[in-house]
């Protein structure tokens, strides 16, 4: 039995989650699921957004589905997302990048960089301590290599050019592309940002450190439709964590316009993680026709609504079990 813990957190989180954990029963009856609440609205009713017992019971499960949470400007409110994967040392953070001649895979250092949670307040300032680590550094790009041997190459983004910490990052991945047999290249982030969006076609893996890569991720979401048709996964030595990358977007939150396809993606991300591969791609293929019989949520200029689409997707997957 796999026992899949699912998170729908704020926001859109309470839409496209129930669509992806729908779709995830239709091709695996036999998961175990588990309802666990964190984010904004447990904070507000109880002053404690996520707890160390709440962390625990994710960590118990064999993969974690994870909703959109918010972050609200508030000194006192520590990020969900980041307690979860501090604790659960979920250090590598993978975000492909798949659509019409665009395939590209951002690895992204997940636990340190300017996330690495070292800040302070002075009276006349605020401080955040970037934190780039030679192990930090050799695993995450172990981990692009390992993704890149099965494809083509592997480019490191960076700002060595500015930042000491990132010589540090570049030397490291660049002698672990070396020790693994993958062609890697260097690109400084800026220009590399220009570039994969004028040139996805020259990109394959790309590794990079926290905030870059949460940046990059985000910016390269032109390519493809918008943050709405990006999953993701969070993986560690002995927990993994999938979302879609968008935010829980308060502002259209309960009006069923969210676009599922993230949540979904994400979900076909998960069930490669337990071993099933088959699954995966049954489920991609679905997300693929419904799109291609032009069912389309606002956000991709169509009229479906987040169960209706739902719905279409789970009708693919019914027709590709028969």
């Amino acid at each position: 039995m796999v026992k899949v813990a699912v998170v729908e957190g704020d926001g859109i989180g309470h839409e496209v989650i129930p669509v992806a954990r729908a779709v995830l029963a239709a091709v695996r009856p036999d998961i175990e699921f588990f309802d666990v609440e964190v984010g904004y609205g447990l904070w507000e009713r109880t002053g404690c957004a996520c707890s160390e017992e709440t962390i625990a019971g994710l960590g118990s499960a064999d993969a974690i589905l994870f909703g959109a949470v918010t972050t609200p400007p508030d000194p006192g409110y520590r990020s969900v997302m980041l307690q979860i994967r501090h604790t659960l040392d979920l250090y590598a953070n993978v975000r492909p990048i798949r659509g019409e001649g665009v395939d590209v895979v951002i690895v992204r250092e997940n636990t340190e960089g300017l996330y690495s949670g070292v800040e302070w307040t002075e009276p006349d300032r605020a401080c955040t301590v970037r934190v780039v680590s030679r192990r930090g550094s050799e695993r995450i790009a172990r981990y692009a290599c390992t993704l890149a041997k099965s494809r083509r190459h592997l480019t490191v983004g960076n700002k060595a050019n500015v930042l000491k910490s990132d010589c540090l990052f570049v030397d490291t991945c660049t002698r672990e592309a070396a020790r693994a047999g993958v062609p890697c290249t260097a690109r400084y982030i800026d220009a590399l940002s220009l570039d994969l969006l004028m040139h996805p076609d020259r990109y394959d893996v790309i590794v990079t450190t926290n905030i870059f890569g949460d940046i990059l991720s985000d910016a390269a979401a032109y390519l493809v439709g918008g943050l709405g048709m990006l999953p993701s996964a969070n993986i560690g030595e002995r927990a993994a964590l999938f979302e879609p990358v968008h935010g829980s977007a308060p502002d259209i939150a309960g009006r069923n316009v969210a676009n599922p396809v993230a949540a979904i993606r994400s979900a076909a991300m998960l069930l490669s993680h337990i071993g099933d591969p088959a699954s995966a791609t049954a489920v991609e293929e679905a997300v693929g026709r419904v799109l291609c019989a032009d069912i389309r949520t606002p956000d991709l200029g169509g009229s479906a609504g987040t169960r209706e689409f739902g719905a279409a997707v789970l009708r693919e997957v019914g027709q590709g079990k028969a």
